[in-house]
């Protein structure tokens, strides 16, 4: 079994933040997948299905950012899960809008959300890693991660790379991250057409 999380912060004000990315990618999983309609449970929103025949439940937890590992850590227990079985989604400000990183372990870089969860299960857990960008001040980070996605970044990038992530979505469950990376990775920035080689014109030796 797989549990996916999606982090961000629960509420319609928070809805289109960039520090809910990952609740839209958790989102944008459901509807692809066509997932159960969402329940409360484990201090989440959780909604189950199947990718590549591997039952997933697909979690928000509903306890704000900084307390997101209390909701994981309680799924994680229920169902006897190790820290592997664990996938989380949310925004990275080190890796540049558009961009996508998935690893296993590793720090909280500053992440509220991951420290929780890393209090809760450890490290060890499977990190997709969204990239936002860095507003270039520390001062004004919190401002920054808790202002929307404008319509140019939608447009730009953002639907694109959630559209893509929900179709890749299988290949986290087949324990495929890298394939699963490069795939989220070339559909949002896909590599330009090889130029034609020239004809070769000339005749030959008599």
């Amino acid at each position: 079994m797989l549990l996916l999380v999606g982090l961000g912060n629960p509420g319609a004000k928070y809805a289109r933040n960039r520090h809910n990315v990952g609740f839209m990618a958790a989102d944008a999983i459901i509807r692809r997948h066509s997932f159960s309609p969402e329940r409360a449970r484990f201090q989440a929103m959780v909604s189950e299905g199947v990718l590549s025949g591997e039952k997933v439940l697909v979690m928000k937890p509903t306890t704000y950012m900084n307390e997101s590992g209390r909701a994981v850590g309680e799924a994680m227990r229920f169902f006897k899960l190790s820290p592997a079985d664990v996938v989380v989604m949310y925004d990275e400000l080190d890796l540049d809008p558009g961009k996508i990183r998935i690893k296993t372990g590793g720090g909280a870089a500053g992440h509220n959300g991951i420290r929780s969860i890393t209090s809760h299960i450890g490290p060890e857990f499977r990190r997709v890693r969204i990239g936002i960008g860095h507003p270039g001040r520390k001062e004004a980070v919190m401002p920054y991660v808790l202002g929307d996605f404008s319509k140019a970044q939608h447009t730009d990038w953002l639907d694109a790379m959630l559209d893509a992530i929900a179709d890749a979505a299988p290949l986290l469950a087949e324990g495929k991250d890298a394939t699963f990376a490069n795939k989220v990775h070339l559909a949002v920035h896909p590599e330009p057409p090889k130029k034609a080689r020239p004809a070769n014109d000339t005749k030959p030796n008599e």
